[in-house]
């Protein structure tokens, strides 16, 4: 009978969701949607242990053990110089680069979210001391714990020992830190513990907005530029940085929707690459969640236009048809994997709860949140809906 009554629960929460209901009950349902998913994937969690950066190395790195390193995705060795700099292909990633750090960090964002998600789902603190083992490896334990900084990310054989654009790199501590922050809400991780997390992030914080190559992120106006944002906004949450948080949003609103996005509601920048349908969407994944948690109660950055008349409401216009149908894409398919695409982007689920619009909802729950190919999963920041339906900035009814 359970999963009988367990159909008919989530079929009558979805009716009341169509019909029009609050933000409380979208909650309610992600929580029955994500429940065997997050569970399944938490008692496998479970068994596993803490993996760093400090458990590889590359002798191309400019750094030390505790130094995130990796290389820029697109650059490959000149056949007519093979000795000589690494040339570009765009869209096509090198797969002899070195990447085991950014694997590293990847497990740790797929692990960390899920057991704190269990954690919201059960309240068992077998869930949270498990998230504890892998925040006092990455961050507070000498001997395997990261520098708050990337230096040496990003970097391109024979050309350069780290980049800017680096910085895109730790998207996948989104959720991360989230997760520390809603354990310090319930009261599930140890003062010392928070505190010392909370220095490594205000540390990293001061680099990325200070260091010559945060400068260079930041001033991106590509979905760079985006991440940057996202980065500060969710840092600077965990910190308790306001002047940081409100900086963030009066850039998402003067800086990066102005640059970004065209009238029509689509981001010439992504269009322009050679993975435009995977660029536009994961762009749009970053400035949704921009929206999603720094909107308030008295400004909704869904809807903030810019001079052309654009606002997020326009690209999610804009990009929906070609979720719900990639045939209808009018643009170049990507080089690679457009096959794989679309999964199951959060900016579907936010744009539901920010713009009321259902239909963006029902394309969510059919798409595949947990997608295996190493691209697809290296795109994917936010994987947990269940860590952002309590936003401090979220404003339930």
């Amino acid at each position: 009978m359970r999963p009988v009554y367990y159909r008919l629960c989530i079929l009558i929460i979805i009716v009341f969701m169509l019909k029009g209901c609050s933000a409380r009950n979208t909650e309610d349902y992600i929580r029955l949607k994500e429940k065997n998913r997050v569970m399944n994937a938490s008692l496998s969690y479970m068994k596993e242990f803490p993996v760093t950066i400090t458990a590889f190395n590359s002798p191309r790195s400019a750094g030390g053990m505790h130094d995130f390193f990796s290389e820029g995705d697109y650059w490959w060795p000149d056949s007519d110089n093979p000795e000589g700099p690494y040339i570009r292909k765009d869209g096509q990633s090198n797969p002899d680069n070195f990447d085991w750090h950014r694997k590293a960090l990847v497990r740790l964002s797929l692990h960390v979210p899920a057991l704190t998600s269990a954690f919201i789902l059960t309240g068992d603190k077998n869930y949270a001391d498990k998230v504890l083992e892998h925040i006092r490896a990455w961050f507070i334990n000498e001997s395997t714990r990261m520098n708050p900084h990337l230096k040496y990310a990003q970097a391109i054989h024979g050309r350069v020992t780290g980049r800017g654009a680096g910085i895109i790199d730790t998207i996948h501590l989104i959720e991360v830190a989230r997760s520390v922050s809603i354990l310090h809400e319930k009261k599930a991780i140890p003062a010392e513990d928070y505190e010392a997390v909370q220095q490594w992030f205000a540390d990293y914080l001061e680099w990325m907005t200070t260091h010559e190559y945060g400068i260079d992120e930041r001033e991106r106006t590509n979905n760079h530029g985006s991440c940057w944002v996202l980065q500060v906004a969710v840092f600077a949450g965990l910190t308790e940085n306001d002047s940081l948080i409100n900086d963030a949003r009066e850039r998402f609103k003067t800086i990066l929707l102005p640059n970004q996005l065209a009238a029509d509601g689509s981001f010439p920048l992504e269009l322009a690459r050679t993975k435009p349908y995977s660029y536009s969407l994961f762009n749009m994944e970053i400035l949704g969640t921009i929206a999603h948690i720094l909107s308030t109660p008295d400004e909704n950055l869904w809807e903030y236009s810019v001079e052309n008349g654009a606002s997020l409401k326009t690209a999610v216009n804009f990009l929906y048809p070609y979720v719900k149908n990639k045939t209808e894409w009018p643009y170049e398919p990507d080089i690679m994997y457009f096959d794989l695409l679309p999964v199951r982007y959060q900016f579907l689920l936010f744009a539901a709860i920010g713009l009321d619009q259902k239909k963006t909802l029902r394309i969510w729950d059919k798409l595949n949140p947990d997608p295996t190919n190493r691209e697809m999963v290296r795109n994917m920041p936010l994987r947990q809906p269940l860590l952002w339906m309590n936003c401090a900035q979220m404003n339930f009814d």
